[in-house]
């Protein structure tokens, strides 16, 4: 007897030791379904219903600090200490966080309010890409201000993203703060990322060469992805356009055993219907079908420090051409076809060292395979770049340093006549950054960065920011720093490959030198009515150094390579502007205007390809009573200038001013489902309007019929009156009209 009453004792402590703890979670008094409850002492979590319900069972008795978060609003944290309590209630509203006070890292590779730190950093979350879907980040990228997709081939369809007019190769992509995207994965590094790991997209414009070395000279985009606190159970996004593009998105979390948590993306897209709306014969929009699996784990480590490990593997079979191709024709004389083979491999890690002071070691590597025919040209590459990092974060009074060290090694090779034999390279770098708080309003930011490339010998690029807060709401910033890039020619330069231009290197090609500076003002409306707001204005000039620019003007049948003789320079203006009202409508709207000029043995021209002034705008309406969501998005272009063959070429020189705009419509009252649709390119867009044809001398793209000079310059003939050859490059928009597109999207927790 006196054992069964012990036994009673014990299990009543037992069961008094476990709480449940359940509520609530709305905002502005209307539940918020899907949002995240989690507590990381004790790897526990759980996410509301579509009533905003929570609960959370089994809780034992303890001080913990639970996280109440919701992608676009403010995450808030609440300590609670249980002893004995059988059922405990927390009830919570939520505030829309506006991308102000998030924690930002790209500027400074260290956690910082965007509000606090010194260097302008754009946030664009998770909701930001729903508005327009798309499959895959470089297109959703298009409703970014001062941030353009831009297409280097008619057939291919390949791209990079240009940053305030500055072309791709200048602007580096990084996950989860590790350089992933550079030399053969340029234009296809924003492919495939699967949307449904997204968290944020942070962008930095202007050169972040001192923290992040080469390629970060015009901006650095830094895709973040979710924590296992964030991102639900099961998540699937699947949709269709009218052109038969179709697109699925998967992801999901699991945990192995106790101390794994494990993100899983999977991104699969496929368009398979040759389309040929302007009657050239060559397809409007390059055929593709690809895959990208992604996998992030988080260790619990008893220490509470950070260790996660991810990987991504890419493969993609992309072709375009004459209508009548197919794989029969790879590589022939007989119908022409670009067709491009991606094989890509990925793996990035983060470990913060088991020590007092705030040490993080970090690595990535990757493996990129090409295997690429146009026409009849094959082309065949392969790259490995691996990278360590190692940082030190300290705090000193009114310093808070930074201090690290990388070490960069590529191998790459490829069968062009640019590379005549594999290249390995090795990059060793050292970067020290130091913000002093001068003042409670006041604070400057002085670093640099020394690499020692062992191709081109030492590198220095300092950079200087100084940030003035004369209120809650003000914020003045001064950045001032310099850039640099070393040039993988072909790898980035797919214009060099397609069409029938010769490809000239006149010299060995130096680095790249940039010298920037750029004044950032923000400042935060709150008004008594309920409505936010939110302004911001950067202007900059860049002044850059050896710069590489393909010459298209000296020879129209050549593209000539070398370093530039004299100067280049690109300044502007930009804004962005945010206003919430009460009532479920947000608008926000940006604009840029900008200047770019060459100056090559004294004369003074305009490069191809930049605008010379560009507008965004998004305006959201939720009808809370319907359940619906109308997004309006667009985006406005003004002119530039365009790579022609000639004098004779009837081609416009300059684009006209065109638009891009959607529309779409989101019902949300079903149970764990959204669904969603509407139409793309409301005003039917495409660059052959008011062009006579867009590929030259489609009709002869292996130039059989095309008569040549003594010095290889096309002559007029009767079936050639304009001496053009073949070549697709003549392209600033994408070639795709109007459609209509219908989606899916379910949530499980």
């Amino acid at each position: 007897m006196k054992n069964i009453f012990l036994l009673t004792i014990l299990l009543s402590t037992f069961c008094f030791s476990q709480t449940t703890i359940k509520g609530v979670i709305t905002s502005k008094k209307e539940p918020l379904a899907f949002a995240s409850v989690y507590i990381p002492k004790l790897n526990i979590g759980s996410n509301t219903d579509e009533n905003g319900n929570y609960i959370l069972k089994n809780i034992p008795q303890g001080e913990y600090i639970i996280h109440f978060s919701f992608i676009g609003f403010k995450t808030q944290k609440k300590n609670i200490i249980l002893y004995n309590e059988t059922q405990l209630t927390i009830n919570i509203n939520l505030d829309e966080s506006q991308n102000l006070n998030e924690v930002v890292v790209t500027g400074t590779l260290k956690a910082v309010s965007r509000l606090e730190t010194p260097v302008p950093v754009e946030v664009y979350t998770a909701t930001f890409l729903k508005k327009n879907p798309t499959p895959n980040i470089f297109e959703a990228l298009q409703n970014v201000n001062g941030v353009r997709p831009q297409l280097n081939c008619n057939i291919c369809n390949t791209g990079d993203i240009h940053i305030n007019g500055l072309e791709g190769p200048y602007t580096m992509v990084t996950i989860d703060g590790m350089p992933i995207v550079s030399g053969l994965s340029t234009v296809y590094g924003l492919s495939g990322i699967p949307n449904s790991l997204i968290d944020r997209i942070e962008i930095v414009k202007g050169p972040a060469s001192s923290l992040y070395g080469s390629e970060a000279v015009g901006g650095l985009i830094n895709i973040i992805t979710k924590s296992s606190e964030t991102a639900p159970l099961f998540y699937a996004d699947i949709f269709s356009t009218s052109w038969f593009e179709n697109n699925i998105d998967l992801g999901g979390k699991y945990n192995i055993g106790k101390s794994v948590q494990s993100l899983l993306g999977v991104n699969y897209f496929n368009y398979s219907n040759p389309i040929d709306n302007n009657h050239d014969n060559f397809t409007d929009v390059t055929l593709q079908d690809r895959i990208s699996v992604f996998n992030k784990f988080t260790f619990n480590r008893t220490s509470e420090k950070e260790f996660s490990l991810a990987s991504r593997f890419f493969y993609e079979d992309r072709w375009g051409g004459e209508m009548q191709w197919n794989k029969n024709y790879r590589g022939g004389s007989d119908i022409y076809g670009e067709s491009i083979y991606t094989k890509r491999y990925e793996l990035i890690g983060k470990y913060q060292l088991p020590i007092s002071e705030n040490v993080y070691a970090s690595f990535s590597y990757t493996n990129h395979n090409q295997n690429s025919v146009y026409g009849n040209i094959l082309f065949l590459a392969q790259q490995e770049i691996t990278y360590g990092q190692l940082t030190w974060d300290k705090k000193i009074k009114n310093h808070d340093l930074l201090f690290g060290a990388a070490f960069r090694y590529q191998y790459y090779n490829d069968n062009t006549t640019a590379t005549i034999e594999s290249e390995k390279s090795k990059i060793s770098s050292f970067f020290v950054q130091d913000e002093i708080k001068l003042a409670e309003k006041h604070s400057i930011l002085l670093g640099s960065r020394y690499d020692y490339n062992s191709i081109h010998g030492a590198i220095f690029t300092p950079r200087i920011a100084y940030k003035w807060k004369p209120s809650k709401s003000d914020i003045f910033r001064i950045n001032a720093g310099t850039g640099f890039r070393i040039v993988n020619l072909f790898t980035e330069e797919h214009a060099a490959l397609t069409g029938s231009r010769d490809v000239i290197i006149t010299e060995n090609l130096n680095p790249e030198k940039s010298y920037n500076i750029n004044l950032n003002y923000l400042k935060k409306f709150e008004f008594e009515n309920g409505i936010h707001s939110v302004i911001e204005f950067s202007s900059w000039y860049t002044h850059f150094k050896n710069q590489i620019i393909p010459d298209y003007d000296t020879n129209p049948n050549q593209i000539i390579y070398s370093n530039l003789n004299g100067y280049s320079k690109t300044y502007g203006l930009t804004g962005n502007i945010e206003l919430i009202f009460p009532f479920g409508l947000k608008t926000m709207v940006g604009f840029t205007a900008l200047e770019s000029k060459n100056k090559r043995n004294g004369i003074l021209s305009t490069p191809i390809l930049t605008e010379k002034f560009s507008a965004t705008w998004g305006i959201t309406y939720d009808i809370s009573k319907w359940n619906l969501s109308i997004d309006y998005t667009g985006n406005l272009y003004g002119p530039m200038r365009l790579p022609l063959l000639g004098d004779l070429d009837p081609r416009s020189e300059y684009s006209p001013v065109w638009s891009i705009q959607n529309i779409q419509f989101t019902y949300k009252k079903l149970k764990y489902f959204e669904l969603y649709g509407g139409i793309k390119n409301l005003l039917n867009w495409t660059p052959n309007k008011n062009n006579p044809f867009l590929i030259a001398r489609a009709n002869d793209p292996f130039d059989n019929d095309v008569v040549f000079d003594a010095n290889g310059n096309a002559v007029p003939t009767e079936n050639n009156p304009y001496a053009l050859t073949f070549d697709p490059s003549y392209v600033y928009a994408p070639n795709q009209g109007i459609r209509g597109f219908l989606g899916l999207r379910y949530i499980f927790n």
